[in-house]
């Protein structure tokens, strides 16, 4: 998606092993980043890393710092969809493999155990989201628009700024895998 739109992409993250970009709290992302900085954020799998007090500062943070036809694409586990699979399953069942090894209910509600266990103790969960959750905390946070879609164990969200092209980034991210697109009735 980067690549597509020539857009310079920025790794921000608060573990320096991963070679970030730059190194920081996503809990303030004033002191990393002027307003109206970027044109895209993407958030995948971080806001759950937070506790939930913290959420809301965090979303009205990517809202200052997007441009005003900027988009921010988040990305937490569907806790909805979990619970249904722990009912359907067991919470010690495996729900996925990923590239770090079987992820189970368990890692999705708290954080990838086996990281934990390593000592990465930042990638425990502190909190969780519903579709409606995420959708209403973005609204919440100053954007216009936004859509959500559930998926494979995830809910996506598509928050866009008040001059954002909304037909034709929906266009875009459907190219890349990421369906917001209408559903007629």
């Amino acid at each position: 998606m980067v690549h597509e739109q020539d857009l310079k992409e920025v790794r921000f993250d608060i573990d320096p092993g991963v070679q970030p970009d730059v190194v920081g709290s996503i809990l303030e992302l004033e002191k990393s980043f002027q307003p109206q900085s970027f044109d895209v954020i993407w958030s995948s799998h971080v806001l759950e890393h937070l506790y939930a007090h913290d959420v809301f500062p965090t979303l009205r943070q990517f809202h200052r710092i997007l441009k005003r036809d900027g988009f921010a694409l988040l990305m937490t586990p569907d806790l909805e969809a979990v619970a249904h699979f722990i009912v359907e399953h067991g919470i010690a069942a495996i729900a996925y493999n990923s590239p770090a090894g079987p992820i189970r209910p368990l890692d999705m509600l708290y954080g990838h155990s086996r990281a934990i266990e390593e000592g990465h103790v930042h990638m425990a969960h502190h909190t969780g989201f519903t579709a409606e959750r995420l959708g209403n905390l973005l609204l919440m946070a100053g954007f216009p628009t936004v859509s959500v879609a559930m998926e494979n164990f995830e809910v996506c969200a598509l928050a866009l700024m008040p001059e954002a092209n909304d037909m034709a980034i929906k266009k875009t991210l459907l190219e890349s895998g990421f369906n917001f697109q209408e559903v007629p009735a």
